[in-house]
């Protein structure tokens, strides 16, 4: 990512400043917020009069001061095409203009991630993405240390259709689609999201002040020479570090992903494992190829193909009968590679794999994945035994000098505080895994952030929807302590945040993945949230259960809970997920059962209950506590002397 020096933004705004120019957001397509008066702004010379116009008729005026100049469009209904007219010096007009609601879809990878990476899974959804009035203006990925830009350095709104759609954020997308549907009005989608970030990375430099650690960091790399050094080290690094893979692998040398190479002498592993468990290699980093023989029938010869290598840590590049297919650089997307026309051949066919493991984690192919090559409707079956030979070990990348997704305020500077002017319906936000062991810090975080934006806005309490974090990770068989568990109930108590709500989504992850891909349930329970919230609904039940009360009695905790939907159910099987704590601090799994609105827990091996935890793990596969609503409840940890403690007992 280049570093967007603030100097560039003030050259750019001065060279137009004898000219009216509006930002980017307000360009052909916009959707503009309905049933309010909406910001328009924009830059212009000093002292400039501008005239603001509607489908031509005059609608606000005012004045530039300091090449700036912002004034407000009157309520209008939602509908459109409108033609916006901006007068000063020179005119700028921006055509095909509608009124809805506009929403800012924000966080990190699960909120950036596109309907293209899931577009197998929702193919339907894909075939009829045909709706001009769903709209999604990308913010383009960018960071800066050093002030709040004025304007973005790219982006544009697109309407939805089945090819556009692939680039539109999953979550945003399937929230957005339910909102037109019911409300049949114009869906507009600001999407500012970051891979990897974190809370801290979306505020201010005036909120950070109360964070002083992560005000320091950001200060930091104010500097330009020290930040430059950073970025050139990880540079020579990562290319040092492959040059070196490269040069010293056999495999590249004698082209190992030949189809008629001799790998009789390789030894054999079963796919999908990890290097460590499945191989001699252990502790690996470097460079190991994999071959797999397939047998084509004669009827599929030559037809084009899809080959699925599930997920596979951390890059690799594929070949099918020595023709290269694909590559990925990191260990996060699925691989699904095209194969060509006339690649195939009828009978034998080779599958090469050259896997790169940087030694950060161990090296394989993730479990519980396709794999499988795809031929007209066929599946060919590609777990079990490959050959395998290492091509080079080398010691391990050194690790990152700077990494721009874990720091403070960049992407506030860079990609929120340009897109603060507009006015909006309110916010959808998917993050918190790059804040997972910092939970109790995020219990400050998280509600210091919305409030932020939402003075950074100047709008007042507008709706702020989140997603909870889903279920990651291997499941465990006994209650333990959970730092996923502990981001949960930090997200929960962000509740007491007016105007917001949360929806949970521990039961639509996926343990080796997270980036699960069920993300048409999550974009719902934001809209049912929405419905609630943001529109209206009020008897809408938007909400599984949440924790209400909690009393003992007789050696047993009565959990009582609001958001019942009309009753308590447990899904697929008795109640379980639920932990009861001993006077020790010991943990111990309790039986439960549902009696009306109240959950009855209890252990024979726990006489006098403390506490009681519910779904805490980082994969909490025993939670079934739903509503008749079909929405699950949300983790929590309460306690009889300060309940609903949470993290901070």
């Amino acid at each position: 990512m280049m570093r967007i020096s603030l100097l560039l933004v003030m050259l750019a705004a001065s060279t137009a400043a004898a000219d009216v120019r509006l930002p980017r957001l307000l360009s052909d397509g916009v959707v503009l917020q309905r049933d309010a008066r909406v910001s328009v702004w924009g830059f212009a010379g000093d002292g400039e009069s501008v005239t603001v116009e509607l489908d031509g008729k005059r609608v606000a005026d005012t004045r530039a001061e300091d090449g700036r100049w912002r004034t407000f469009l009157p309520e209008q209904p939602a509908g459109g095409p409108h033609e916006l007219t901006v007068r000063g010096d020179n005119t700028v007009s921006v055509h095909d203009v509608w009124f809805g609601d506009v929403w800012v879809a924000g966080g990190q990878s699960n909120m950036e991630l596109s309907m293209a990476r899931i577009r197998e899974r929702f193919a339907d959804d894909v075939a009829r993405a045909d709706n001009p009035l769903i709209r999604q203006f990308d913010v383009p990925r960018a960071w800066d240390f050093d002030a709040p830009h004025e304007d973005l350095e790219g982006g544009a709104w697109v309407a939805s259709t089945p090819e556009t759609v692939l680039d539109f954020s999953a979550v945003a997308w399937f929230f957005a689609r339910e909102l037109n549907d019911r409300y049949d009005v114009p869906i507009g989608i600001l999407s500012s999201n970051y891979g990897g970030s974190t809370a801290e990375g979306w505020m201010s430099e005036a909120a950070l002040k109360a964070f002083p650690e992560h005000l320091a960091i950001a200060r930091r790399f104010r500097d330009d020479d020290y930040l430059q050094s950073l970025l050139d080290t990880d540079r020579r690094n990562g290319e040092t570090w492959r040059a070196r893979l490269d040069e010293r692998d056999a495999g590249l040398a004698a082209e190992w992903q030949r189809p008629d190479l001799d790998d009789a002498g390789w030894d054999e592993t079963q796919v999908p494992g990890t290097l460590a468990e499945g191989t001699t290699l252990g502790d690996f980093s470097g460079a190991v190829w994999f071959r797999r023989e397939v047998d084509i029938p004669v009827a599929l010869a030559g037809e084009a193909a899809e080959l699925e290598l599930g997920r596979l840590v951390d890059a690799d590049v594929a070949w099918v009968n020595g023709v290269k297919v694909g590559e990925t650089t990191y260990q996060y997307p699925p691989r699904r590679y095209q194969v060509p026309p006339g690649v195939l051949e009828a009978g034998r066919n080779v599958i090469a794999v050259r896997l790169v493991v940087n030694g950060a984690e161990p090296g394989g192919f993730v479990r519980d994945k396709p794999y499988e090559l795809r031929v007209d409707g066929k599946r060919i079956e590609l777990a079990g035994t490959w050959r395998y030979r290492a091509g080079a070990a080398v010691p391990p990348l050194p690790p990152l000098e700077f990494v721009e997704y874990k720091q403070p305020l960049g992407f506030y500077n860079a990609m929120l505080a340009p897109i603060t002017n507009m006015t909006i319906k309110g916010v959808i936000w998917y993050q918190g895994e790059s804040n997972v062991g910092r939970a109790a810090e995020y219990r400050r975080l998280f509600p210091a952030m919305i409030g932020d934006w939402r003075r950074q806005w100047g709008q007042g309490d507008f709706p702020f929807l989140f997603v909870q974090l889903a279920n990651f990770l291997a499941p465990t068989h006994a209650p333990v302590e959970s730092a996923w568990a502990e981001l949960r109930e930090a997200q929960r108590a962000s509740l007491a945040v007016r105007q917001t709500a949360m929806a949970v989504a521990i039961d639509v992850g996926a343990w080796n993945d997270i980036h699960p891909e069920d993300k048409k349930t999550v974009g719902h329970r934001l809209a049912l949230a929405a419905r609630k919230l943001a529109y209206g609904e009020t008897d809408l039940v938007a909400s599984g259960p949440t924790l209400r009360s909690l009393e003992r009695s007789d050696g047993r905790l009565i959990v009582t809970f609001a958001d019942t939907g009309g009753g308590l159910v447990a899904r697929e099987g008795p109640l379980d997920g639920f932990a009861i704590e001993d006077v020790s601090g010991g943990w111990h799994w309790a039986s439960a059962h549902i009696a009306g609105d109240t959950v009855i827990v209890s252990s024979e091996a726990v006489p006098e209950p403390v506490a009681v935890r519910y779904a805490w793990a980082d994969n909490p596969v025993r939670a079934n506590l739903y509503n008749r609503a079909g929405l699950p409840a949300s983790p929590f940890e309460a306690n009889l002397s300060g309940q609903d403690a949470g993290s901070g007992r």
